[in-house]
């Protein structure tokens, strides 16, 4: 009896806070991958219509920020009732952005294991953005001790990152990769196209080296087809370089549903991943590399510490901020269709074989098994 009642138990873990699927695809990825290693998964989940450019812009215009206070009030209230309502775990897991989330799961979930997903500090974000210093980043770094304390483990992507959260703190990180969810890895690559086509999606953050991108593109010696996804930061900057491009037929979009950009993606040869050199810029392993690998692209991006243990041998890697040496790369597998045939087949193979959601976790797992 004992041994049926221990074979039906089956574990289970909450998802907690204002993190929002549609704009953020991180805490997808860990639902996709729990319930892949056989964990079930209840959310307790009110989306803050916030993304992170808005939330950068509240550090530009402070006056901003009461109505910020606001929308999280107004969520926490009904995170609050829908805790009550929803089934009780015995491990919470507060999605991407959570740091002030974490703080109500704290008082919420007494007693209960939490894992905060941090991946990196508010701080170091704001920096990047170039928003940051004086009494913003000290208020930013308070609110990041702050999450870290009310976890019992710190969930990051790079041992980078690691390095970056204090060192008391340190003992609680569990380094899980950024990935792609489930759909990405569903879509079928396309045919290698006769004129070379490449796809990038962002934010157009310094971090994402757009600028950089657009440079190369007026040093391209041969034909390309180009699809820019997204818009931000540095998008004004980013075209009108790119406008000076002969060579690259150049198509812009504004944005593209998440439940398209899979196929998109895949009617490409080639993803782009990042390529500024900022601190930041130096840690990440960016959710667009995993995803373009998950979709049969060759994937082009910056040769920094992180990317390249992930991947080096099964993308090119170019130096961070030169975009002449991105020029090189593009024209070398628009020259060479072996090459580019190759790198495909590699980071297709490579991401079903390492980057899907049930094998990026299996750290997570013993942690909620334990």
């Amino acid at each position: 009896m004992v041994r049926g009642l221990v074979h039906c138990y089956q574990m289970k873990v909450t998802f907690f806070g204002t993190y929002n699927l549609k704009t953020t695809q991180r805490v997808q990825v860990l639902i996709d991958g729990l319930q892949a290693n056989g964990i079930a998964v209840n959310e307790c989940n009110v989306p803050l219509k916030v993304n992170t450019a808005s939330r950068v812009a509240i550090l530009k215009q402070p006056w901003r920020l009461p109505l910020f206070g606001l929308q999280i009030l107004s969520c926490w209230i009904r995170l609050v009732i829908k805790r009550y309502r929803t089934p009780t775990s015995d491990f919470v897991i507060v999605g991407y952005m959570g740091q002030f989330d974490v703080l109500l799961a704290r008082m919420l979930y007494p007693g209960k294991t939490i894992a905060l997903d941090y991946l990196v500090s508010g701080a170091a974000t704001a920096r990047d953005r170039k928003v940051g210093g004086g009494f913003k980043d000290k208020l930013l770094i308070w609110l990041d001790n702050a999450a870290l304390n009310a976890a019992d483990w710190v969930i990051v992507d790079t041992e980078e990152h690691k390095q970056d959260i204090p060192e008391t703190q340190r003992n609680k990180a569990v380094i899980i990769a950024v990935g792609a969810p489930d759909g990405w890895f569903s879509v079928t690559p396309k045919d290698t196209s006769k004129t070379l086509s490449l796809i990038f999606f962002g934010l157009y953050t310094p971090l994402q080296g757009t600028k950089t991108i657009a440079d190369a593109l007026t040093k391209i010696k041969d034909s390309l087809e180009v699809t820019m996804v997204g818009s931000g930061q540095d998008y004004e900057a980013a075209r009108a370089i790119a406008d000076k491009a002969t060579k690259a037929s150049i198509t812009w979009k504004d944005w593209v549903d998440g439940e398209d950009l899979p196929q998109l993606t895949a009617s490409h040869d080639v993803c782009l991943g990042i390529f500024g050199d900022g601190p930041k810029a130096t840690k990440v392993v960016p959710n667009k590399v995993f995803q373009g690998a998950a979709t049969g692209c060759a994937v082009i991006t910056s040769d920094t510490p992180p990317q390249r243990r992930m991947l080096e041998n099964i993308a090119l890697l170019v130096p961070a901020n030169d975009a002449t040496a991105l020029a090189v790369a593009i024209d070398s597998l628009s020259k060479d269709r072996k090459l580019l045939l190759s790198l495909r087949k590699a980071s297709r193979s490579n991401a079903l074989k390492n980057f899907q959601p049930q094998k990026i976790v299996r750290p997570l797992v013993p942690l909620i098994k334990h």
